[in-house]
Parts: structure tokens; sequence; C-alpha cells
């Protein structure tokens, strides 16, 4: 069966994978830029915007994992844009430009499903209300054998944790604080009995963690 993975998942210190207060000026609320600067200098970040250049250190070598195999994403409807409750503006396309990065399906969960929407290069962001069981089924049949990434935010990277559907973890730990925000732990006391763990060490100052389900599991 296909794995479902998570990469690339930046967490602060204290544990906290996004700030508070996210809007269309801040996606990222109060943390600003500061989970994601290591990521921002990579070749791999620099390419799936169509740059050239870009560092290919151990950081990049970690980050670009994130597309191999991949045949489809779900991430939680704060990872698409801003907006809560109803749709307000269902012009909004997400915060990628008409070509977004994953050209795969994307799923994303929300109480208030609308029409999908065809992007160019391949992406095509479904809009749904479903439990993680029900969106991993739905993932997987459109992935088509490939594995399906979890994208975020916390939420819903905490929600898969929680019904114990996910294969391999990739978190970076920032050494930053933030004190508030969208905690990835919470309630999850004793994940790590479910995993192999490793730890690299970027140049950066952030720390790779890798859990791997145990083999057999």
């Amino acid at each position: 069966m296909s794995l479902v993975r998570v990469h690339n998942f930046s967490i602060s210190l204290d544990g906290y994978g996004t700030g508070e207060g996210q809007s269309l000026e801040n996606p990222f609320g109060h943390a600003t830029d500061r989970l994601h600067r290591w990521f921002f200098g990579t070749r791999t970040f620099r390419r799936m915007h169509g740059q050239e250049g870009g560092d290919t250190g151990v950081d990049d070598a970690m980050a670009r994992t994130w597309g191999d195999d991949i045949g489809a994403e779900i991430m939680g409807r704060n990872k698409f844009g801003p907006q809560r409750g109803p749709w307000q503006d269902e012009d909004w396309q997400g915060w990628w430009g008409p070509n977004p990065p994953f050209h795969t399906p994307v799923f994303v969960l929300t109480h208030h499903p609308r029409p999908s929407l065809e992007m160019a290069g391949g992406t095509v962001f479904h809009f749904i209300d479903a439990t993680p069981q029900e969106a991993l089924r739905r993932a997987r049949e459109a992935a088509g054998g490939k594995d399906v990434r979890i994208g975020g935010g916390p939420r819903t990277v905490r929600a898969f944790l929680e019904a114990d559907l996910i294969d391999h973890l990739h978190v970076v730990v920032v050494p930053v604080v933030l004190g508030r925000g969208e905690s990835l732990w919470a309630g999850l006391e004793g994940l790590e009995q479910r995993f192999d763990t490793e730890v690299v060490t970027g140049p950066s100052g952030v720390t790779h963690l890798t859990l791997t389900r145990h083999r057999g599991e």
C-alpha cells in the first residue's frame, strides 16, 4: 500500500507549527517567515519557483525528497488561504499563483465544500468535508498507487497522527520560540513509540527529525 508522508514541516522550539493571527498579509501569523527561512535558501525551494541557484547542502538534501513518488496531497483549509467560515471569495486560488508547486490532485479539508479548482501544471484542488480516513481513501484513489503527502498545517498533520495514519514524518525544529500559535504535538503523548527516529543538524541551525513507522507495523 502507498505511504502517507509529511515533509519539510517546520516547528518552533516550543512546538508551534504556525503563529497566531493568520491573515492575507501574514500567512504564518505572528511567526512571519521565521519558521521557513531555512527552506527559502535551498535549491529545492528556488526550483519550485522557477529560479536558479540555491544552497545544495544538508538542508536541501532533506528538503528535496518532498515530491518523490507523490501522487496526491491533503492539506487543511488554513494552508490554502486565510478565509474562515462560508467562502466569501471563490476567486481565491491559494497562495501560490496560477501554477502551484504540487502538480497533483490536492484535497483541501473544509467544512464548506466548493467546486474543484483546476490550475496550471496539473494541480487540481478538491474541497472536501471528510474525516482523515475518508480523505486518505479519496487521495489514494487519485494518487494511482503513489504516496500521499499530508501538507499541513499543524492541525491537519496532528489529526492524521492522532488517527495513526502517517508512515513518514519529517519535522524541522527551528531555533526560535514563538510562545503561542498552533501546536503540532498537543495531545500526542507517547507518539515516539510508533516510530524510529533519525536526527540531522543543518548548517542553518535547524534540526531535521525524521520519524519512520516501525517496520512490520
